[in-house]
C-alpha cells in the first residue's frame, strides 16, 4: 500500500488543494477497486454456488434411476415399476428392449379397488402371477413385515395373501401356491381353494424361528428367507433356528409416551452361544415335515445357504464351521434321504459366502472362489470334480451375472481394468474368448435380458452421474441411451465442484488406492488442513471410480470451505487379492491403523498441508478406526469423529467378529490390543463420539462403555446421542442435524487459519 507522509505545517493553500485532490482521487480509486472487487466476487459467487448441508440432505443432488427392473422371460422385454405422482398410483409397465418403447401395462393400482398403490413386485417362474407389496414395515436391516396381494395376469384376479403382516411370501414355481412366514412359523396357501396350511407350530419369539433367519444370519449372511420351493412345487426345504440359549440384548425405546418400552431380541456376541440350526423338509402332498441330515457330524456350525438344484429331489446346502474357514457343499436326495459332500473348501483365514452358485442342465455347477488367491469363476461337475477354472489373473471377479446355455458363455463383472473400476465381460465356459463388453472407464454393472441378447448397463464415474444404456451383448455395441442424469450434471456446473483425484500412496510396502479432493482454487503456496475419511473394514472399498454419494457432496462442501479431503483404502480392504485382504486376520485394527497413521504422516510432509491440523472420521467400522487413529496416533491427528463405532470387538456379533478374529476365548490379545476402549488414556486431541440409542447392529453399549472409560481416564471429549435412531441415524431432520454437528466440530478443531500463507 502507498503511504503518504506529509508535514501539514509546510502545506500552503495551493499545496493543500493539490493534496486534497490527490487524497480525493486516491479515496475514489480505493472505492472503485472495492466496488470492482465486490462485483467480481459476486459474479464468481453467482457463477459458482457453494454447496449447503440443506441441499445435500433435502435430496437436491439425487440421481434418477430405474426402479425394480425385471427382465421378462421372453428375452425381448423388461418391466419397470412406475409411479404416477398426479394420481398417486403405481403400475408395472412393459418395455421393448430393442425400441425402449412402452408396449403395455401389466397392472396398475388404479384398476384394483383393493390397492391404492404398491411399492414393489415379483413374478413367479412362468410370469403368470405377480406378488404386489403394499404396506411394509422394517424389522431389522433387511427384513420386513408386509401386506401382500397376488395378481393373476390372465384372469386379472387379485388375492390377498393374508390379513396379517407376513414375511417373505414366495410363489411356487407353478404359481398354484404361496408360502410365507408369520410369527416364526411357516404357512402355505393354495391359491385356487384359498385354503391355508400351517406346517410348523413350534415357532415362538426369542426361541424358535422357522424359515426366517435370526438377527445375526440376516445381518452377516445377508439373507432373510430361509426356505425354498423345489422345481416341482411339491417340497419346501427350510432352516429351523433354535435361539433359546442365545443371550438376549435389550434396547430402551423412548418414543413419545410417558413411559419408555424395551425392545428385546437375541443377539449372539463374539464367543457366546449361537442359534442351533437344523434343516427340514415339508412335503406338500403328504403334509409331512421331516429333518434332513448329512453324512458328517458337525459341532457348532452354520447353514449360510440352501438352494434346490434342477433335479426336483436334489437340494444343495452349504455348511460351515464356526471359524468360517471350512465350507462344504452338500447335495441331499430328499427321496432317498442320502447325502454327498461334493465340494469342500478350506482357508487359513476365512471363506466368504456368496450367492454365486448356478446349476446347469446337467446339474454341473458354476461357483466362485478365492482358491488361487483372487476371486474367480470355476466349473464343477455334479459330483464336485473340477472341470475348469474359467477366469484367471491378478484381478477379482466382483459379480457373476449368469450363464447363456445356447452360447455356452458366462457373463461377469470384474476389476481387470483396475481395482477402482468395474467392467462387464463375457467368457466361454471353457475359459476362452474373454471379451470386454463395456466401453467407459468407471463403474459398470449389467442387467441382462433373460436370453442374454441385451443388457442394460448402469455406468457412472467420479465425473459422470449414472447413465443407463442398452447394449447388444453379442457385439458389445450400444443400441440406445435409456436414461441419464445430464440435468444433474448441468445443475452441478453452477457449483464450485472440485475434481476427485485418484492416485496411489506407498505405505508400509504397499501401493494403497487414494482419492483427494482439494479446494477448487487450490494454491500450492498456501497450507490447508487435512480431513481424512475411511471405512477400512475387511473386503470393503471406498476408493472407487463411481459417482457421488451424499458424503461426497459433503466433502465438496468442506473443500469449498478450505479443507483438503482424502480417503485411503489400507490393508485389509478388498479387490486386490486375498493376501492383501486377509492380512488383518486375528488382528483387526492393527495394520489398518498403521496404514492410516503412516499415510497422515506422509501427507503432512507436503508443503501445502498443515501437519498440525489433520483430522479423521468414520462410521461403524470406520468409527472404530477413527477412534483408534486419534488414540494411537495422538502425535499425528488433531481430531477425530467416530459415528456408531465398535469400541471393543467383544461387544459385536459372533458371525462377523469370529470370521476375522476367532473367539475372544481363543484370541484375547487380538480383541483387546486393538480395541479403542483400551487406549483412551492416549487421547490428546479433540474427539466427537456419536451414536443412536436404537442401534440394533452396533449397540449404543459401545459408546456408553467408551464414555465411561474416557471419564475414568479424565479425558475431555464431546458426544451426541440420537434417541431411538438405528445404525443409519436418519429420519426427519436427523441427518441434517448430524452433519451440522460434525461440520461445526471440524471448523472448531481444524478450521482456524484456513488457507494460511506459508509466509
Amino acid at each position: 500500500m502507498l503511504k503518504l507522509a506529509i508535514d501539514k505545517s509546510m502545506i500552503n493553500s495551493e499545496q493543500h488543494v493539490t493534496f486534497v485532490n490527490i487524497k480525493y482521487k486516491y479515496m475514489k480509486f480505493r472505492h472503485l477497486v472495492a466496488v470492482f472487487g465486490f462485483l467480481m466476487t459476486s459474479l464468481v459467487f453467482c457463477q459458482e454456488k457453494q454447496i449447503t448441508l440443506q441441499e445435500i440432505w433435502s435430496g437436491e443432488f439425487r440421481t434418477e434411476g430405474m426402479q425394480s427392473l425385471h427382465s421378462m422371460a421372453n428375452g425381448n422385454e423388461y418391466s419397470v415399476l412406475n409411479f404416477n405422482r398426479e394420481s398417486r398410483t403405481t403400475s408395472i409397465d412393459i418395455y421393448d428392449y430393442k425400441t425402449l418403447e412402452k408396449t403395455k401395462t401389466i397392472v396398475s393400482s388404479a384398476d384394483i379397488a383393493e390397492i391404492q398403490y404398491f411399492s414393489d413386485y415379483s413374478f413367479n417362474k412362468d410370469e403368470s402371477k405377480i406378488i404386489l407389496t403394499t404396506k411394509s414395515e422394517p424389522v431389522f436391516r433387511h427384513s420386513t413385515l408386509g401386506e401382500y396381494y397376488i395378481y393373476d395376469i390372465a384372469s386379472k384376479k387379485v388375492t390377498k395373501v393374508s390379513d396379517d403382516l407376513v414375511q417373505e411370501p414366495t410363489l411356487s414355481p407353478d404359481g398354484s401356491k404361496i408360502a410365507y412366514g408369520f410369527e416364526n412359523n411357516l404357512y402355505v396357501k393354495d391359491l385356487k381353494s384359498g385354503k391355508v396350511e400351517q406346517f410348523t407350530t413350534d415357532g415362538e419369539k426369542n426361541k424358535i424361528i422357522n424359515g426366517i433367519t435370526d438377527w445375526v444370519y440376516e445381518e452377516e449372511f445377508a439373507f432373510v428367507r430361509a426356505f425354498d420351493w423345489n422345481a416341482n412345487s411339491d417340497q419346501i426345504a427350510f432352516i429351523r433356528f433354535d435361539e433359546t440359549n442365545v443371550p438376549e440384548f435389550s434396547m430402551d425405546v423412548y418414543g413419545s409416551d410417558l413411559y419408555p418400552t424395551q425392545h428385546v431380541f437375541k443377539y449372539p456376541k463374539a464367543g457366546e452361544e449361537n442359534s442351533k440350526v437344523s434343516l427340514h423338509l415339508y412335503d406338500i402332498n403328504s403334509k409331512n415335515v421331516s429333518q434332513l441330515k448329512v453324512d458328517k457330524a458337525y459341532d457348532d456350525f452354520y447353514i449360510p445357504r440352501l438352494k434346490w438344484t434342477n433335479e426336483a429331489n436334489v437340494l444343495s446346502v452349504q455348511l460351515m464351521n464356526r471359524h468360517q474357514n471350512e465350507l462344504d457343499l452338500w447335495m441331499i436326495d430328499t427321496k432317498a434321504m442320502t447325502s454327498k459332500n461334493v465340494l469342500a473348501e478350506k482357508d487359513k483365514a476365512y471363506i466368504d459366502v456368496t450367492f454365486n452358485l448356478t446349476f446347469l442342465k446337467d446339474n454341473s455347477f458354476i461357483w466362485t472362489s478365492e482358491l488361487d488367491g483372487f476371486n474367480h469363476i470355476y466349473h464343477y461337475s455334479k459330483t464336485g470334480k473340477l472341470i475348469n477354472q474359467v477366469t484367471k489373473g491378478d484381478w477379482e471377479v466382483t459379480n457373476y451375472y449368469g450363464f447363456n446355455e445356447k452360447k455356452n458363455t458366462i457373463y461377469f463383472q470384474s476389476t481387470e481394468n483396475g481395482s477402482v473400476n468395474r467392467d462387464v465381460f463375457s467368457i466361454g465356459l471353457n475359459g476362452k474368448n474373454k471379451k470386454r463388453l463395456t466401453q467407459k472407464d468407471g463403474t459398470n454393472s449389467a442387467s441382462f435380458s433373460a436370453d442374454f441378447t441385451y443388457f442394460i448397463n448402469t455406468f457412472s464415474s467420479a465425473t459422470t452421474p449414472q447413465e443407463y444404456t442398452l447394449y447388444d451383448t453379442k457385439s458389445g455395441k450400444i443400441v440406445k441411451q435409456i436414461k441419464d442424469n445430464k440435468v444433474l450434471a448441468k445443475q452441478l456446473e453452477g457449483y464450485a465442484m472440485s475434481k476427485k483425484e485418484f492416485s496411489t500412496i506407498s505405505i508400509n510396502g504397499n501401493d494403497l488406492n487414494m482419492w483427494t479432493i482439494k479446494p477448487k482454487d487450490f494454491d500450492a503456496n498456501k497450507v490447508y488442513p487435512l480431513f481424512m475419511y475411511q471405512y477400512s473394514g475387511p473386503g470393503s472399498q471406498q476408493v472407487a471410480n463411481r459417482w457421488n454419494s451424499a458424503n461426497d457432496y459433503w466433502y465438496q462442501m468442506l473443500a469449498q470451505q478450505g479443507y483438503i479431503v482424502v480417503c485411503i483404502d489400507g490393508r485389509g480392504t478388498g479387490f486386490k487379492g486375498a493376501d492383501f485382504k486377509k492380512v488383518t486376520q486375528n488382528k483387526l485394527g492393527k495394520y489398518e491403523i498403521e496404514d492410516q497413521i503412516e499415510a497422515a504422516k506422509q501427507l503432512g510432509k507436503l508443503d501445502y498441508i498443515d501437519a498440525e491440523r489433520i483430522g479423521i472420521w468414520g462410521w461403524s467400522y470406520g468409527g472404530f478406526m477413527s477412534s483408534n487413529a486419534l488414540f494411537k496416533g495422538n502425535d499425528v491427528f488433531k481430531m477425530a469423529i467416530a459415528v456408531a463405532p465398535v469400541t471393543s470387538w467383544r461387544f459385536y456379533d459372533s458371525i462377523y467378529t469370529e470370521r476375522y478374529m476367532t473367539t475372544p476365548q481363543e484370541n484375547p490379545s487380538g480383541y483387546d490390543e486393538n480395541s479403542p476402549i483400551n487406549h483412551v488414556d492416549k487421547l490428546k486431541g479433540d474427539f466427537l463420539l456419536i451414536h443412536g440409542t436404537g442401534d440394533d447392529n452396533v449397540h449404543v453399549q459401545n459408546t456408553m462403555r467408551m464414555v465411561e472409560a474416557l471419564i475414568q481416564a479424565d479425558k475431555q471429549f464431546e458426544w451426541m446421542i440420537y434417541p431411538d435412531k438405528n445404525h443409519g441415524i436418519y429420519g426427519g431432520n436427523t441427518r441434517l442435524h448430524l452433519y451440522k454437528k460434525m461440520t461445526n466440530f471440524i471448523h472448531k478443531t481444524l478450521g482456524d487459519k484456513l488457507e494460511m500463507s506459508k509466509d
